[in-house]
């Protein structure tokens, strides 16, 4: 097995039809295309980045639960986004409306939209500059609101706002979301 995201080049020919199926034929892997047609798998997280990806899963969950506008998303959803990658966020959540624009076809495949909010988890594997390059192209999307790139390995979290310089939160207990995601905060506790 590899310890950091193997890319690999892919001519240019493979269709967003082909690519959706060599993701269903290779399930078992977490697979993204970039917008050059670059495809990236990354090695399963290990068992303590794994838990704290869950918790942030099930707080976004627990919070959408309540609030009944939107819809969450786990780590192995991909989006296709306008530059034509295929991203899948660790955390995401879609306002219903936007969801429900969606055609069900579009809905059962990598759905052509940015969330409105997403999170990405650093793992050992991850490198800092690449994940901070991947929120930097999801916030040039339309419908993305608020992204959070959690640093776990210097206690950092990096919060992307549309239209807003990235802010650097050093050791939060909580992260508010309020702006984007009325009544939700984000207990840090259990993710450091």
């Amino acid at each position: 097995m590899f310890s950091s995201p193997l890319v690999l080049q892919m001519p240019a020919s493979m269709t967003d039809d082909q690519f959706f199926e060599f993701c269903q034929l290779n399930g078992d892997l977490k697979i993204e295309r970039n917008k050059f047609g670059e495809i990236s798998i990354m090695p399963p997280t290990g068992s303590e980045t794994g838990n704290r990806n869950f918790n942030l899963a099930g707080q976004l969950y627990v919070w959408s639960e309540k609030d009944g506008t939107g819809i969450c998303f786990d780590s192995s959803t991909g989006f296709k986004l306008s530059t034509g990658a295929e991203r899948s966020p660790d955390a995401s959540w879609i306002k219903l409306e936007r969801w429900n624009g969606l055609t069900p076809e579009q809905q059962k495949r990598f759905a052509p939209i940015c969330p409105d909010f997403l999170i990405e988890l650093r793992s050992a594997t991850d490198s800092l500059q690449s994940l901070k390059d991947k929120m930097n192209e999801y916030m040039q999307e339309p419908g993305i609101q608020l992204g959070l790139l959690i640093d776990r390995q210097n206690r950092q979290v990096y919060v992307y706002r549309s239209g807003e310089v990235e802010e650097c939160l050093e050791s939060p207990d909580v992260v508010n979301c309020d702006s984007i995601l009325p009544g939700f905060v984000l207990q840090m506790g259990k993710i450091w």
